[in-house]
């Protein structure tokens, strides 16, 4: 629902930025590539349209909504091992 449905209604909505936090690998190889593996999945309205931003393991998430944010996959998953 999250990678299709949801993604659908909140272009149509304008939302500007929309995440997908897949801490457990869990979305299709064509949503998470292969290996699957731990995905933040950060969707970009341009023109209209998402643009999605795939970031997997040690990368840090670069968000214009966000842009002070400097956080990796890795510190996600660490927090929801707490």
């Amino acid at each position: 629902d999250d990678y299709r449905i949801k993604l659908n209604e909140y272009e149509t909505l304008g939302i500007l930025e929309y995440w997908i936090v897949d801490y457990a690998g869990l979305g299709g190889v064509q949503y998470i590539g292969s290996p699957k593996q731990s995905t933040v999945t950060i969707n970009r309205l341009i023109d209209g349209e998402y643009q999605a931003l795939r970031y997997q393991g040690e990368a840090i998430i670069v968000s214009p909504t966000f842009p002070q944010l400097v956080l990796t996959i890795a510190q996600i998953l660490a927090m929801t091992e707490v």
